[in-house]
Protein backbone atom coordinates (compact mmCIF):
# COMPACT_ATOMS: atom_id res chain seq x y z
CA UNK A 1 0.00 0.00 0.00
CA UNK A 2 0.99 3.35 -0.92
CA UNK A 3 2.38 6.03 2.02
CA UNK A 4 -0.35 7.68 3.34
CA UNK A 5 -0.09 11.85 2.47
CA UNK A 6 1.37 13.95 4.87
CA UNK A 7 1.42 16.98 3.88
CA UNK A 8 -1.33 18.89 1.04
CA UNK A 9 -0.65 22.28 -0.87
CA UNK A 10 -3.99 23.80 -1.49
CA UNK A 11 -4.52 27.32 -4.25
CA UNK A 12 -7.50 27.20 -5.79
CA UNK A 13 -9.56 30.32 -7.97
CA UNK A 14 -12.14 27.93 -7.90
CA UNK A 15 -13.30 27.49 -4.05
CA UNK A 16 -16.20 25.35 -5.17
CA UNK A 17 -16.20 22.42 -2.15
CA UNK A 18 -13.07 23.68 -0.84
CA UNK A 19 -13.87 24.19 2.88
CA UNK A 20 -15.26 20.41 2.72
CA UNK A 21 -12.32 18.95 0.96
CA UNK A 22 -9.91 20.16 2.91
CA UNK A 23 -11.98 19.38 6.35
CA UNK A 24 -12.08 15.68 4.66
CA UNK A 25 -8.35 15.65 4.25
CA UNK A 26 -7.52 16.91 7.64
CA UNK A 27 -9.85 14.21 8.71
CA UNK A 28 -7.27 12.23 7.78
CA UNK A 29 -4.33 13.31 9.50
CA UNK A 30 -2.98 15.64 6.12
CA UNK A 31 -1.44 19.01 7.12
CA UNK A 32 -2.11 21.67 5.17
CA UNK A 33 -0.40 24.64 3.33
CA UNK A 34 -1.97 27.09 1.51
CA UNK A 35 -2.08 31.01 -0.12
CA UNK A 36 -3.75 33.77 -0.21
CA UNK A 37 -7.80 33.79 -0.21
CA UNK A 38 -7.24 29.71 -0.19
CA UNK A 39 -5.60 29.97 3.29
CA UNK A 40 -7.97 32.35 4.33
CA UNK A 41 -11.31 30.98 3.26
CA UNK A 42 -9.66 27.29 5.32
CA UNK A 43 -9.31 29.11 8.34
CA UNK A 44 -12.30 31.38 8.30
CA UNK A 45 -13.61 27.18 8.57
CA UNK A 46 -12.21 26.79 11.56
CA UNK A 47 -9.10 23.75 10.11
CA UNK A 48 -5.24 24.69 10.92
CA UNK A 49 -3.71 25.46 7.83
CA UNK A 50 -0.09 27.21 7.27
CA UNK A 51 0.13 30.28 5.37
CA UNK A 52 2.44 29.60 2.72
CA UNK A 53 4.84 32.71 3.32
CA UNK A 54 5.06 31.87 7.00
CA UNK A 55 6.23 27.91 5.46
CA UNK A 56 9.21 29.46 3.40
CA UNK A 57 10.21 31.99 5.33
CA UNK A 58 9.46 34.58 2.10
CA UNK A 59 5.97 36.75 2.19
CA UNK A 60 4.06 36.71 -0.88
CA UNK A 61 5.68 39.79 -3.13
CA UNK A 62 4.78 41.82 -5.99
CA UNK A 63 1.49 42.09 -6.02
CA UNK A 64 0.78 38.72 -5.67
CA UNK A 65 2.81 37.54 -8.63
CA UNK A 66 5.73 35.27 -6.43
CA UNK A 67 3.79 33.10 -3.80
CA UNK A 68 4.42 29.34 -4.70
CA UNK A 69 8.37 30.00 -6.87
CA UNK A 70 10.20 28.54 -3.99
CA UNK A 71 12.60 25.88 -3.54
CA UNK A 72 10.66 24.32 -0.22
CA UNK A 73 7.74 24.23 -2.47
CA UNK A 74 8.69 22.79 -5.45
CA UNK A 75 11.82 20.73 -4.15
CA UNK A 76 9.32 19.53 -1.58
CA UNK A 77 6.78 18.42 -4.89
CA UNK A 78 9.41 17.23 -7.09
CA UNK A 79 11.45 14.88 -5.42
CA UNK A 80 11.50 11.22 -5.89
CA UNK A 81 11.19 9.47 -2.89
CA UNK A 82 12.71 6.25 -4.69
CA UNK A 83 16.02 7.91 -4.98
CA UNK A 84 18.34 8.50 -2.08
CA UNK A 85 19.92 11.57 -3.26
CA UNK A 86 16.50 13.40 -3.75
CA UNK A 87 16.03 12.18 0.13
CA UNK A 88 19.61 13.30 1.14
CA UNK A 89 19.27 16.72 -0.53
CA UNK A 90 15.39 17.66 1.03
CA UNK A 91 17.05 16.64 4.75
CA UNK A 92 20.20 19.16 4.15
CA UNK A 93 17.83 21.75 3.00
CA UNK A 94 15.06 21.14 5.58
CA UNK A 95 12.49 20.64 2.97
CA UNK A 96 9.68 18.16 3.73
CA UNK A 97 7.72 16.53 0.70
CA UNK A 98 4.36 18.14 -0.10
CA UNK A 99 2.13 14.82 -1.38
CA UNK A 100 -0.82 16.33 -2.78
CA UNK A 101 -1.13 19.49 -5.19
CA UNK A 102 -4.95 21.16 -5.09
CA UNK A 103 -4.49 23.87 -7.69
CA UNK A 104 -6.91 25.67 -9.99
CA UNK A 105 -5.61 28.42 -12.44
CA UNK A 106 -7.11 31.99 -12.54
CA UNK A 107 -9.63 32.14 -14.24
CA UNK A 108 -8.40 33.88 -17.78
CA UNK A 109 -10.97 32.50 -20.09
CA UNK A 110 -13.89 34.49 -17.56
CA UNK A 111 -11.72 37.44 -17.50
CA UNK A 112 -11.11 37.99 -21.16
CA UNK A 113 -15.03 36.89 -21.85
CA UNK A 114 -15.92 39.64 -20.15
CA UNK A 115 -16.54 43.26 -22.33
CA UNK A 116 -14.28 45.67 -22.73
CA UNK A 117 -11.78 43.14 -21.21
CA UNK A 118 -8.08 45.29 -21.03
CA UNK A 119 -4.64 43.81 -22.50
CA UNK A 120 -3.73 44.40 -18.77
CA UNK A 121 -6.02 42.37 -16.88
CA UNK A 122 -5.82 39.54 -19.44
CA UNK A 123 -2.03 39.48 -18.44
CA UNK A 124 -2.65 40.31 -14.55
CA UNK A 125 -4.80 36.77 -15.19
CA UNK A 126 -2.49 34.52 -16.55
CA UNK A 127 -1.45 32.23 -13.65
CA UNK A 128 2.13 31.60 -13.31
CA UNK A 129 3.03 29.86 -9.99
CA UNK A 130 -0.42 27.61 -10.04
CA UNK A 131 0.59 26.06 -13.67
CA UNK A 132 4.21 25.34 -12.37
CA UNK A 133 2.79 23.34 -9.14
CA UNK A 134 0.49 21.62 -10.75
CA UNK A 135 2.99 20.35 -14.01
CA UNK A 136 5.65 19.53 -11.08
CA UNK A 137 3.05 17.11 -9.26
CA UNK A 138 2.25 15.82 -12.60
CA UNK A 139 5.64 14.83 -13.33
CA UNK A 140 6.33 13.27 -10.31
CA UNK A 141 2.79 11.66 -10.31
CA UNK A 142 4.34 8.19 -8.57
CA UNK A 143 4.45 9.65 -5.47
CA UNK A 144 2.62 12.75 -5.56
CA UNK A 145 -0.93 13.25 -6.32
CA UNK A 146 -2.16 16.51 -7.84
CA UNK A 147 -6.12 17.96 -7.74
CA UNK A 148 -7.45 20.28 -10.76
CA UNK A 149 -11.49 19.59 -10.53
CA UNK A 150 -13.04 20.28 -7.90
CA UNK A 151 -15.30 17.37 -9.33
CA UNK A 152 -12.39 14.98 -8.35
CA UNK A 153 -12.47 15.83 -4.63
CA UNK A 154 -15.25 13.37 -3.38
CA UNK A 155 -13.30 10.56 -5.55
CA UNK A 156 -10.25 11.26 -3.66
CA UNK A 157 -11.63 11.75 -0.25
CA UNK A 158 -13.51 8.04 -0.74
CA UNK A 159 -10.01 6.60 -1.98
CA UNK A 160 -8.34 8.08 1.27
CA UNK A 161 -11.11 6.13 3.16
CA UNK A 162 -10.80 3.15 2.04
CA UNK A 163 -6.63 3.26 1.25
CA UNK A 164 -5.72 4.13 4.90
CA UNK A 165 -5.27 7.58 3.97
CA UNK A 166 -3.24 7.56 0.88
CA UNK A 167 -4.11 7.11 -2.65
CA UNK A 168 -3.34 4.54 -5.78
CA UNK A 169 -1.16 4.21 -8.75
CA UNK A 170 -4.16 4.10 -11.06
CA UNK A 171 -5.75 7.18 -9.40
CA UNK A 172 -2.65 9.19 -9.61
CA UNK A 173 -1.97 8.24 -13.00
CA UNK A 174 -5.38 9.18 -13.86
CA UNK A 175 -4.87 13.09 -11.89
CA UNK A 176 -1.39 13.17 -13.64
CA UNK A 177 -3.28 13.18 -17.30
CA UNK A 178 -6.13 15.19 -16.08
CA UNK A 179 -3.40 18.00 -14.79
CA UNK A 180 -1.36 18.02 -18.20
CA UNK A 181 -4.56 18.40 -20.15
CA UNK A 182 -5.87 21.37 -17.87
CA UNK A 183 -2.07 23.20 -18.53
CA UNK A 184 -2.08 22.61 -22.15
CA UNK A 185 -5.81 24.21 -22.12
CA UNK A 186 -5.29 27.00 -20.27
CA UNK A 187 -1.46 27.73 -22.01
CA UNK A 188 -3.71 27.27 -25.68
CA UNK A 189 -6.60 29.72 -24.29
CA UNK A 190 -3.78 32.50 -23.36
CA UNK A 191 -2.35 31.99 -26.81
CA UNK A 192 -5.41 31.62 -28.81
CA UNK A 193 -6.15 34.97 -26.85
CA UNK A 194 -2.96 37.19 -27.31
CA UNK A 195 -1.53 35.87 -30.69
CA UNK A 196 -5.29 37.54 -31.92
CA UNK A 197 -4.13 40.61 -30.36
CA UNK A 198 -1.60 43.49 -31.50
CA UNK A 199 0.73 45.03 -28.43
CA UNK A 200 -2.63 47.82 -27.28
CA UNK A 201 -4.79 45.22 -27.23
CA UNK A 202 -6.08 46.08 -31.00
CA UNK A 203 -8.08 42.37 -32.09
CA UNK A 204 -5.94 41.70 -35.33
CA UNK A 205 -8.58 38.85 -36.40
CA UNK A 206 -7.51 35.41 -35.69
CA UNK A 207 -5.40 34.04 -33.66
CA UNK A 208 -1.51 33.29 -34.92
CA UNK A 209 -1.33 30.18 -33.03
CA UNK A 210 -4.80 28.26 -33.03
CA UNK A 211 -5.22 25.28 -29.92
CA UNK A 212 -8.30 23.62 -29.86
CA UNK A 213 -9.02 21.96 -26.06
CA UNK A 214 -11.68 18.89 -25.12
CA UNK A 215 -12.59 16.31 -23.57
CA UNK A 216 -12.61 12.62 -25.37
CA UNK A 217 -16.67 12.30 -24.97
CA UNK A 218 -16.93 9.00 -26.33
CA UNK A 219 -14.71 6.50 -28.50
CA UNK A 220 -16.60 5.21 -31.53
CA UNK A 221 -16.60 1.72 -32.57
CA UNK A 222 -15.34 3.00 -35.89
CA UNK A 223 -15.65 6.53 -37.73
CA UNK A 224 -17.74 7.32 -41.10
CA UNK A 225 -16.45 4.21 -42.40
CA UNK A 226 -15.19 0.79 -40.46
CA UNK A 227 -11.95 1.00 -41.56
CA UNK A 228 -11.46 4.02 -39.72
CA UNK A 229 -11.04 4.48 -36.06
CA UNK A 230 -12.83 7.82 -34.56
CA UNK A 231 -13.95 9.28 -31.42
CA UNK A 232 -16.22 12.40 -30.34
CA UNK A 233 -14.82 15.21 -28.14
CA UNK A 234 -16.75 18.30 -26.90
CA UNK A 235 -15.48 21.23 -26.00
CA UNK A 236 -14.48 22.24 -22.70
CA UNK A 237 -17.13 24.76 -22.40
CA UNK A 238 -19.73 23.56 -25.25
CA UNK A 239 -21.94 25.96 -26.53
CA UNK A 240 -25.46 25.93 -24.56
CA UNK A 241 -27.94 23.68 -26.17
CA UNK A 242 -25.53 22.41 -28.45
CA UNK A 243 -25.61 18.67 -29.46
CA UNK A 244 -22.60 17.76 -26.92
CA UNK A 245 -24.37 18.84 -23.78
CA UNK A 246 -26.82 16.02 -24.63
CA UNK A 247 -27.69 12.87 -22.64
CA UNK A 248 -28.87 9.95 -23.52
CA UNK A 249 -31.48 8.33 -22.24
CA UNK A 250 -31.67 4.57 -24.25
CA UNK A 251 -30.12 3.12 -27.30
CA UNK A 252 -27.42 1.58 -28.54
CA UNK A 253 -24.32 3.60 -28.46
CA UNK A 254 -24.38 6.22 -30.62
CA UNK A 255 -22.16 6.08 -33.57
CA UNK A 256 -19.56 8.91 -35.52
CA UNK A 257 -22.38 9.18 -38.18
CA UNK A 258 -25.22 9.05 -35.84
CA UNK A 259 -23.42 12.75 -34.26
CA UNK A 260 -22.81 14.11 -37.24
CA UNK A 261 -25.95 13.72 -38.34
CA UNK A 262 -27.88 14.40 -34.90
CA UNK A 263 -26.01 17.54 -35.06
CA UNK A 264 -27.33 18.30 -38.37
CA UNK A 265 -30.62 17.67 -37.11
CA UNK A 266 -30.71 19.70 -34.16
CA UNK A 267 -29.19 22.99 -35.04
CA UNK A 268 -31.85 23.00 -37.68
CA UNK A 269 -34.81 22.51 -35.85
CA UNK A 270 -33.73 24.45 -33.01
CA UNK A 271 -33.33 27.47 -35.40
CA UNK A 272 -37.50 27.41 -35.36
CA UNK A 273 -39.77 29.23 -32.92
CA UNK A 274 -42.85 26.97 -33.75
CA UNK A 275 -43.02 23.63 -32.77
CA UNK A 276 -41.05 21.84 -35.56
CA UNK A 277 -39.75 18.49 -36.81
CA UNK A 278 -36.63 18.02 -38.56
CA UNK A 279 -35.64 14.60 -40.42
CA UNK A 280 -32.05 13.90 -41.38
CA UNK A 281 -30.38 11.69 -43.46
CA UNK A 282 -26.56 11.70 -44.47
CA UNK A 283 -25.94 15.19 -42.79
CA UNK A 284 -29.18 16.51 -45.23
CA UNK A 285 -32.85 17.60 -44.07
CA UNK A 286 -34.63 15.07 -46.15
CA UNK A 287 -37.72 16.46 -44.27
CA UNK A 288 -38.87 19.53 -41.98
CA UNK A 289 -42.02 21.11 -40.90
CA UNK A 290 -43.60 23.31 -38.20
CA UNK A 291 -47.20 22.72 -36.92
CA UNK A 292 -49.08 23.49 -33.87
CA UNK A 293 -47.62 20.47 -32.31
CA UNK A 294 -44.86 18.47 -32.57
CA UNK A 295 -47.03 15.17 -34.14
CA UNK A 296 -48.61 17.40 -36.77
CA UNK A 297 -44.83 18.68 -37.43
CA UNK A 298 -43.41 15.35 -37.75
CA UNK A 299 -46.37 14.15 -39.96
CA UNK A 300 -46.01 17.25 -42.40
CA UNK A 301 -42.13 16.21 -42.51
CA UNK A 302 -42.20 12.75 -42.99
CA UNK A 303 -44.43 13.10 -46.07
CA UNK A 304 -41.78 14.99 -47.87
CA UNK A 305 -39.47 12.31 -48.40
CA UNK A 306 -40.83 8.90 -46.41
CA UNK A 307 -38.51 7.00 -48.42
CA UNK A 308 -35.15 9.16 -47.59
CA UNK A 309 -36.39 9.27 -43.86
CA UNK A 310 -36.08 5.95 -43.46
CA UNK A 311 -32.99 5.02 -41.07
CA UNK A 312 -32.59 8.35 -40.36
CA UNK A 313 -32.30 11.32 -37.24
CA UNK A 314 -35.85 12.46 -36.17
CA UNK A 315 -35.34 16.25 -33.71
CA UNK A 316 -38.17 18.16 -32.31
CA UNK A 317 -38.16 21.21 -30.43
CA UNK A 318 -40.51 20.65 -28.21
CA UNK A 319 -41.41 18.40 -25.56
CA UNK A 320 -42.45 14.72 -27.04
CA UNK A 321 -45.51 13.30 -25.79
CA UNK A 322 -46.35 9.27 -26.06
CA UNK A 323 -48.67 9.94 -29.25
CA UNK A 324 -45.93 11.79 -31.10
CA UNK A 325 -43.47 8.63 -29.96
CA UNK A 326 -45.89 6.21 -31.12
CA UNK A 327 -46.24 7.74 -34.38
CA UNK A 328 -42.46 7.86 -34.61
CA UNK A 329 -41.98 4.38 -33.90
CA UNK A 330 -43.38 3.16 -36.62
CA UNK A 331 -40.70 3.96 -39.02
CA UNK A 332 -37.38 2.71 -38.38
CA UNK A 333 -35.10 5.41 -37.06
CA UNK A 334 -31.77 5.79 -35.72
CA UNK A 335 -31.99 8.64 -33.46
CA UNK A 336 -34.80 10.37 -31.50
CA UNK A 337 -34.05 14.34 -30.07
CA UNK A 338 -35.99 16.31 -27.71
CA UNK A 339 -35.55 18.80 -25.31
CA UNK A 340 -37.90 16.88 -23.13
CA UNK A 341 -39.95 13.58 -22.95
CA UNK A 342 -43.03 13.04 -21.53
CA UNK A 343 -42.86 9.70 -18.89
CA UNK A 344 -45.29 7.95 -20.88
CA UNK A 345 -43.50 8.84 -24.03
CA UNK A 346 -40.14 6.97 -22.15
CA UNK A 347 -42.27 4.08 -21.77
CA UNK A 348 -43.32 3.80 -25.77
CA UNK A 349 -40.03 4.67 -26.95
CA UNK A 350 -38.31 2.19 -24.65
CA UNK A 351 -40.51 -1.09 -26.86
CA UNK A 352 -38.05 0.36 -29.65
CA UNK A 353 -34.98 -0.41 -27.72
CA UNK A 354 -32.42 0.21 -30.24
CA UNK A 355 -33.13 3.90 -30.89
CA UNK A 356 -31.00 6.13 -29.86
CA UNK A 357 -32.77 8.39 -27.44
CA UNK A 358 -30.98 11.81 -26.24
CA UNK A 359 -32.37 14.86 -24.38
CA UNK A 360 -30.79 18.15 -25.77
CA UNK A 361 -31.65 21.43 -23.31
CA UNK A 362 -32.79 24.16 -25.63
CA UNK A 363 -30.83 27.02 -25.29
CA UNK A 364 -32.24 30.35 -23.38
CA UNK A 365 -33.00 32.96 -25.52
CA UNK A 366 -31.63 33.10 -29.22
CA UNK A 367 -29.99 29.66 -30.10
CA UNK A 368 -26.68 29.60 -29.11
CA UNK A 369 -23.87 29.05 -31.92
CA UNK A 370 -20.47 27.89 -31.71
CA UNK A 371 -17.48 29.84 -30.87
CA UNK A 372 -15.64 28.66 -34.53
CA UNK A 373 -16.59 25.99 -37.26
CA UNK A 374 -13.73 23.69 -38.23
CA UNK A 375 -12.56 21.58 -41.04
CA UNK A 376 -9.80 19.48 -41.77
CA UNK A 377 -7.90 19.64 -45.25
CA UNK A 378 -4.54 17.54 -45.93
CA UNK A 379 -1.40 19.10 -43.33
CA UNK A 380 -3.67 21.67 -41.86
CA UNK A 381 -7.35 22.98 -41.14
CA UNK A 382 -9.81 25.63 -42.09
CA UNK A 383 -12.00 27.57 -39.44
CA UNK A 384 -14.46 30.32 -39.65
CA UNK A 385 -16.72 31.92 -37.53
CA UNK A 386 -20.14 30.09 -37.70
CA UNK A 387 -22.67 30.49 -40.28
CA UNK A 388 -25.43 32.08 -37.72
CA UNK A 389 -27.07 34.78 -39.63
CA UNK A 390 -30.93 34.43 -39.61
CA UNK A 391 -32.90 36.93 -42.08
CA UNK A 392 -35.78 38.79 -41.23
CA UNK A 393 -38.50 39.93 -43.30
CA UNK A 394 -37.84 43.52 -43.21
CA UNK A 395 -34.33 42.46 -44.44
CA UNK A 396 -35.84 40.97 -48.32
CA UNK A 397 -35.06 43.10 -51.02
CA UNK A 398 -38.27 42.96 -53.81
CA UNK A 399 -36.65 42.94 -57.49
CA UNK A 400 -39.65 41.66 -59.33
CA UNK A 401 -42.90 43.39 -60.61
CA UNK A 402 -44.90 41.15 -58.46
CA UNK A 403 -44.24 41.55 -54.33
CA UNK A 404 -44.69 37.90 -52.94
CA UNK A 405 -48.05 38.24 -50.79
CA UNK A 406 -48.09 37.46 -47.20
CA UNK A 407 -47.74 34.03 -46.71
CA UNK A 408 -45.53 33.92 -49.38
CA UNK A 409 -43.18 35.89 -47.55
CA UNK A 410 -43.64 33.21 -44.62
CA UNK A 411 -42.97 30.13 -46.75
CA UNK A 412 -40.28 31.91 -48.29
CA UNK A 413 -38.08 32.80 -44.71
CA UNK A 414 -39.02 29.15 -43.47
CA UNK A 415 -37.65 27.71 -46.74
CA UNK A 416 -34.60 29.87 -46.58
CA UNK A 417 -34.07 28.43 -42.77
CA UNK A 418 -34.48 25.04 -43.83
CA UNK A 419 -31.67 25.99 -47.17
CA UNK A 420 -28.89 26.85 -44.94
CA UNK A 421 -28.77 23.44 -43.48
CA UNK A 422 -28.84 21.57 -47.13
CA UNK A 423 -25.67 20.92 -48.80
CA UNK A 424 -25.23 22.71 -51.55
CA UNK A 425 -25.94 23.72 -54.31
CA UNK A 426 -29.03 23.63 -52.53
CA UNK A 427 -32.70 24.11 -53.67
CA UNK A 428 -35.76 23.80 -51.20
CA UNK A 429 -39.43 23.81 -52.39
CA UNK A 430 -41.73 24.39 -49.29
CA UNK A 431 -45.45 25.69 -48.92
CA UNK A 432 -47.39 26.17 -45.36
CA UNK A 433 -44.44 25.68 -43.19
CA UNK A 434 -43.87 22.40 -44.93
CA UNK A 435 -40.77 21.27 -47.05
CA UNK A 436 -41.91 19.88 -50.48
CA UNK A 437 -38.60 18.61 -52.04
CA UNK A 438 -35.17 18.93 -51.28
CA UNK A 439 -32.72 18.91 -54.20
CA UNK A 440 -28.93 19.19 -52.38
CA UNK A 441 -25.36 18.36 -53.15
CA UNK A 442 -25.46 18.39 -56.93
CA UNK A 443 -22.81 20.42 -58.76
CA UNK A 444 -25.36 22.78 -60.64
CA UNK A 445 -28.21 24.54 -59.31
CA UNK A 446 -30.34 23.61 -62.34
CA UNK A 447 -29.83 19.70 -61.31
CA UNK A 448 -30.94 20.42 -57.71
CA UNK A 449 -34.04 22.49 -59.15
CA UNK A 450 -34.94 19.13 -61.22
CA UNK A 451 -33.79 17.03 -58.59
CA UNK A 452 -35.64 18.38 -55.78
CA UNK A 453 -39.07 18.51 -58.48
CA UNK A 454 -38.70 14.65 -58.80
CA UNK A 455 -38.37 13.89 -55.24
CA UNK A 456 -41.74 15.74 -54.72
CA UNK A 457 -43.17 13.90 -57.49
CA UNK A 458 -41.83 10.52 -55.84
CA UNK A 459 -43.26 11.78 -52.46
CA UNK A 460 -46.98 12.44 -54.33
CA UNK A 461 -46.75 15.79 -53.32
CA UNK A 462 -47.91 19.12 -55.92
CA UNK A 463 -45.92 21.97 -56.27
CA UNK A 464 -47.85 24.38 -57.80
CA UNK A 465 -48.00 27.56 -54.84
CA UNK A 466 -45.18 26.26 -53.76
CA UNK A 467 -42.44 29.01 -52.58
CA UNK A 468 -38.13 28.32 -53.39
CA UNK A 469 -34.82 29.11 -51.62
CA UNK A 470 -31.63 28.80 -53.43
CA UNK A 471 -28.44 28.96 -50.94
CA UNK A 472 -26.94 30.67 -53.67
CA UNK A 473 -27.82 32.96 -56.46
CA UNK A 474 -28.89 31.76 -59.44
CA UNK A 475 -26.13 31.77 -62.38
CA UNK A 476 -28.48 31.64 -65.11
CA UNK A 477 -31.86 31.87 -65.96
CA UNK A 478 -32.67 27.94 -66.37
CA UNK A 479 -32.48 26.95 -62.39
CA UNK A 480 -35.35 29.65 -62.10
CA UNK A 481 -37.50 28.22 -65.34
CA UNK A 482 -37.69 25.01 -63.85
CA UNK A 483 -38.70 25.70 -60.72
CA UNK A 484 -41.23 27.90 -62.69
CA UNK A 485 -42.06 24.89 -64.30
CA UNK A 486 -43.36 22.72 -61.67
CA UNK A 487 -45.63 25.27 -60.05
CA UNK A 488 -43.24 27.39 -58.00
CA UNK A 489 -44.84 31.65 -57.17
CA UNK A 490 -41.80 32.70 -55.49
CA UNK A 491 -38.63 32.91 -54.78
CA UNK A 492 -35.57 34.01 -52.21
CA UNK A 493 -32.12 34.04 -52.65
CA UNK A 494 -29.32 36.11 -52.42
CA UNK A 495 -28.60 37.56 -55.40
CA UNK A 496 -25.06 38.79 -56.66
CA UNK A 497 -24.97 37.07 -60.03
CA UNK A 498 -23.13 38.88 -62.40
CA UNK A 499 -26.73 37.62 -64.65
CA UNK A 500 -28.79 39.12 -61.86
CA UNK A 501 -30.80 41.22 -64.76
CA UNK A 502 -31.27 38.25 -66.67
CA UNK A 503 -32.85 36.10 -64.20
CA UNK A 504 -35.03 38.65 -62.24
CA UNK A 505 -36.68 39.46 -66.31
CA UNK A 506 -37.48 35.72 -66.49
CA UNK A 507 -39.16 35.94 -62.87
CA UNK A 508 -40.95 38.92 -64.11
CA UNK A 509 -41.47 36.82 -67.63
CA UNK A 510 -43.07 33.95 -65.58
CA UNK A 511 -44.64 36.03 -63.39
CA UNK A 512 -42.86 34.57 -60.37
CA UNK A 513 -42.02 37.59 -56.96
CA UNK A 514 -38.43 37.36 -55.96
CA UNK A 515 -36.79 38.65 -53.15
CA UNK A 516 -33.13 38.89 -52.66
CA UNK A 517 -31.54 38.27 -49.47
CA UNK A 518 -28.03 39.81 -49.82
CA UNK A 519 -26.64 36.68 -47.93
CA UNK A 520 -25.23 33.14 -48.87
CA UNK A 521 -25.53 30.08 -47.07
CA UNK A 522 -22.99 27.57 -48.74
CA UNK A 523 -22.40 24.28 -46.85
CA UNK A 524 -19.32 22.37 -48.12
Amino acid sequence: MATPLARALLSVSNKAGLVDFARGLTAFGVRLLSTGGTAKAIADAGLAVTDVGSYTGFPEMLDGRVKTLHPKIHGGILARRDLPAHAAALREHGIPTIDLVVVNLYPFRETVARPGCTLEEAIENIDIGGPSMVRAAAKNWPHVGVVVDPDDYAAVLAELSAQGGSLGDATRFRLMRKAFAHTASYDGAVANWLTARAADGTVLGWPDSFHFAGGKRQQMRYGENPHQSAAFYRDESPAPGSIATFRQLQGKELSYNNVGDSDAAWECVKTFAEPACVIVKHANPCGVAIAGTPLDAYRKALATDPVSAFGGIIAFNRPVDAATVEAVSAQFLEVLIAPAYTDDAVTEIARKANVRVLRVPLPSGAAAANSWDLKRVGGGFLIQSPDDRNVAASELKVVTRRTPTASEIEDLLFAWRVAKFVKSNAIVYCREGQTLGVGAGQMSRVDSSRIAAIKAGNAGLVLAGSVVASDAFFPFRDGLDVVADNGATAVIQPGGSMRDTEVIAAADERGIAMVFTGVRHFRH
